[in-house]
């Protein structure tokens, strides 16, 4: 068995907020390196309900899908089915929750799991996923901070 991926921080801002600028808001933080086409003028999709899409769209109009929604509860928790350039018989499960600590301080818990899908592969695409988080964390990180410098709420 594959261990899960996890990773949690802590952010100066509500609940409501980070919840809001990882799923209404993905498109101007998520960065185009991490797509199927990295194509710099996509558009990253979440479509914000249970078993809508995550996907790119190029500026032609072509869509690749990255994965559906399977869990959705506005402003705690969101999950989705990964298979960004693989099948979607061998997604990956993604949890994220978004915990109130206080009035304005949140911690996001990240959990990666199902590598066993992947049968042999499941271990290398642990390891690629997990340089593929560390990489794309501080992409989210910097749009929370810059959301809060200019007074973005929720």
């Amino acid at each position: 068995m594959v261990e899960p991926l996890r990773n949690t921080f802590e952010l100066e801002v509500p609940q409501e907020h980070a919840f809001s600028t990882w799923t209404q808001r993905i498109d101007q933080w998520w960065p185009r390196t991490h797509s199927w086409s990295q194509n710099p003028g996509l558009e990253v999709v979440l479509e914000p309900h249970l078993g809508g899409r995550l996907f790119e769209r190029t500026p032609d109009g072509t869509e690749h899908e990255w994965g559906e929604v399977t869990i959705w509860d506005p402003a705690s928790t969101f999950g989705y089915l990964w298979h960004l350039k693989a099948d979607r018989t061998d997604a990956s499960d993604v949890t994220v929750t978004f915990e109130a600590l206080a009035e304005t301080r949140t911690r996001v818990s990240i959990e990666h799991v199902g590598w066993e899908r992947l049968g042999a592969d499941g271990l290398d695409w642990h390891d690629t996923e997990m340089g593929g988080w560390l990489d794309l964390l501080p992409h989210y990180l910097q749009a929370i901070e810059r959301e809060r410098i200019e007074g973005i709420r929720a």
